[in-house]
Order: structure tokens, then sequence, then C-alpha cells
């Protein structure tokens, strides 16, 4: 039996592997830092989430080598789901490894532990989500992460193979690709496809992930991100941005 016990604890070690972090989301925009009135910042930089009295914000200029997300045909439009990176490993249905981010997550530590990730895994579980082997990365979204935009009352583990397949923004061929267009967009009519689809049809996206899988089959860079607070109009009812040009 202490045998048994020395063995479980050596798999058990497995858990403790690192797999390699979820690689940083360019945003297609060039983006620069303005400063901003320092006594407007002092009343709402918490609420708009300033650190420091200025705004990393868009411009109205491509970044070099992203021209493929204005001009290629194959290129998609998908949800960024408001949550947090979680990455597993499964081998022949058993989770050997998990971590957010770049920290490890031990499933065993229950007491003191970051059980509400647990739990949104095994929601995932139970709906189909998790492959019995491989690696997978997604978005842990919920009741304890970033204020739960999507009235969640448990945590869920969502996928980023299955947000491509089921939260694309269809009409985003029907729309030329440009600032103008998508500053507008951003602001008014970036509905969650994932809140819409559990019928809350009021709650805004955080942003979008585009995608392109051709590029990614010919190992070129294939993503880029853009959010609703890269834009201007989210701080500038509230705080005085200086010299701000699109």
């Amino acid at each position: 039996m202490i045998e048994e016990d020395r063995k479980d604890n050596k798999r058990g070690s497995s858990y403790m592997t690192t797999m390699t972090d979820f690689p940083k989301i360019q945003c297609p925009f060039i983006r620069k830092d303005f400063m901003v009135n320092k006594e407007d910042w002092k009343k709402h930089g918490h609420q708009l989430e300033l650190r420091q009295p200025k705004a990393y914000l868009v411009t109205n200029n491509i970044t070099p080598g992203f021209e493929w997300v204005f001009e290629d045909t194959n290129t998609i439009a998908v949800e960024k789901l408001n949550g947090t990176n979680i990455k597993l490993r499964t081998e022949n249905g058993r989770l050997i490894a998990l971590q957010n981010r770049k920290n490890i997550i031990d499933p065993l530590q229950i007491i003191k532990g970051k059980t509400f990730i647990l739990e949104g895994i095994f929601q995932s579980i139970g709906k189909g989500y998790v492959s019995p082997d491989g690696e997978q990365a997604g978005e842990l979204i919920g009741p304890k992460v970033q204020g739960n935009p999507y009235r969640l009352d448990v945590h869920l583990w969502y996928p980023f193979a299955k947000a491509i397949k089921h939260l694309s923004y269809r009409s985003f061929h029907e729309h030329d690709r440009n600032f103008e267009n998508w500053s507008s967009w951003f602001k008014d009519h970036l509905l969650s496809r994932f809140a819409g689809k559990r019928g809350e049809k009021d709650v805004m996206a955080e942003g979008v992930v585009f995608y392109n899988l051709k590029r990614r089959a010919e190992q070129k860079p294939y993503m880029a991100k853009l959010k609703r607070n890269m834009f201007e109009w989210l701080y500038s009812d509230k705080i005085e941005i200086y010299d701000y040009e699109a």
C-alpha cells in the first residue's frame, strides 16, 4: 500500500511540468502612450483600469507585418472572451498538467488552492469541451474572473479552438476593414457572441482576436487582437487625453 502511495506521488509530480506559455498577441494597429489629465485620472483612473496617468491607445496606422488582417479574405474575427488564460494537457483521459500562463496549477491542492479553476475545467469536461489527449488552451470565465461580465453562476473553461468555430462574427466580411469602421463597430455594436447564445443580449464583448488559419498552416503569424479599451473614446468622456490624434 505504501509503495502504491509512492507511485501515486511520483505520478503526481507530472502536474508540475511546465507547458509553453500562450504567445503574446499583437495589435494590428500601432499603439502609443498618451498622457492624460492627472486630476481626471485621480478621479476615474481606477475605474478605467489606468495604473498611471497615461493611456496606451491605438492609432490609425497599421502595425508592419499585420497587413493580412485587413487584406486577406481568409482572416476571421472571433470574440475575445474576458477571462484568464488556462492551458491544460491530457493523456488517455487523465489531466496531467494545468497552468495559468506560466503559473503551474496543482489540481490536487484543494485547500487554499484555486478550486474555481478546477470547477471551470470540470464544467467543460461535462460539456465535452476537453479532448482526452493533447495540449489545449482556452479562457476561464465566471464569477471570480474579471468581474464576471457574462453573469455566470459557475466557472467555465472555453477552448480557443471552440471559440474559432462558434464565436466568430459572421458579418465581418461584409464591411470595409479600416480604423473608422472598427472604431464604430467596437464602440456601439460589438456585442458578445458568447453572452448572446445564453440569452444575454446587452453584454459587450471585450474585443476580438483575428485568426488566419491558412497562414497558420503556412507557419506564418496568424493572430492579432483588438480590444475596446485600446480606443480613445472609452476614456475621453471622463478623462482629458492630451495630444491624441488617431
